[in-house]
């Protein structure tokens, strides 16, 4: 059984460190994937927390993954980002990768932007391009909601007919053909536990079941600003593109460079919406 009690003071201890040492409280959180570290550049005002001086806030152990929560201002909007997450691959649970969001919702963001990089499952994608996230599947065989319920934070069932909140996809989509970010669109993604890669019998089964994009994170995170009443916007950059019928070898640093080199149009879209998104 989780210790909830545990956790509960756990997580107040980094929200009360902390709320003393931020004077402009976030109302938006970032959570920055694989490869996609760069944005918090582009802030003004910031401060930078290293994970490992947040009290119990766990450590990143992937390359890619700074490790760092930037807070400052962005496109007028008082905003968190996360550079860097962690995986259930990593060897921690559901509910030990989403610590920080949930920190985050008791500090009072009201919206999470959740990025990361994907590998295509829909033939029609190319490398490059940006997934808005339509739904998601969750086959990570983990919930971070999993055990006794705080009630404080949300409900017990939280409601996902909509995840990804449709004002939000709505604008990033509309902004996407405004920005002439062609290789854009919507669709679902899948959450499966890695570290290995997909084989091509996986491969046609995710895609069989209706994913449009696999990777390794994202859904715990949104699970618990869903059930922090966060509204969440998915957005990922599909790194390469899987064919079940003509399979290449996939390597992790090809993935990263592909969503770096991605990342200045995925950077450009998310300063657009915070600049017109409603808080």
């Amino acid at each position: 059984m989780i210790d909830i009690e545990e956790h509960k003071l756990q997580v107040e201890a980094a929200v009360d460190y902390l709320r003393e040492k931020i004077a402009d409280p976030p109302e938006v959180l970032i959570q920055l994937g694989t490869g996609l570290g760069e944005l918090a550049k582009a802030m003004q005002g910031t401060t930078t927390f290293a994970y490992e001086e947040i009290p119990h806030f766990p450590r990143s152990t992937v390359t890619s993954h700074a490790g760092n929560l930037v807070v400052g201002r962005l496109a007028g909007k008082s905003v968190a980002i996360l550079q860097g997450r962690f995986h259930f691959y990593e060897g921690y649970s559901a509910r030990e990768v989403t610590f920080p969001i949930r920190v985050l919702s008791l500090l009072g963001v009201k919206t999470a932007i959740i990025t990361n990089a994907s590998g295509g499952l829909n033939p029609q994608y190319a490398p490059g391009t940006l997934m808005v996230f339509a739904d998601h599947l969750n086959l990570l065989g983990d919930n971070p909601l999993r055990g006794p319920n705080v009630d404080a934070w949300g409900v017990r069932f939280p409601d996902l007919s909509q995840p990804y909140a449709p004002e939000l996809r709505k604008l990033a989509l509309t902004l996407a053909d405004r920005l002439g970010l062609k290789e854009t669109t919507s669709g679902t993604y899948v959450c499966i536990p890695g570290p290995s890669l997909e084989t091509p019998a996986e491969t046609r089964y995710l895609r069989m079941i209706g994913a449009d994009a696999v990777g390794m994170s994202s859904v715990p995170e949104t699970l618990v600003a869903l059930h922090g009443g966060l509204r969440v916007l998915g957005l990922s950059v599909v790194a390469n593109v899987n064919d079940p019928d003509n399979f290449q070898p996939i390597h992790i640093d090809e993935v990263i460079a592909a969503a770096g080199k991605a990342e200045p149009r995925l950077q450009q879209l998310i300063i657009h919406i915070l600049a017109e998104m409603s808080l």
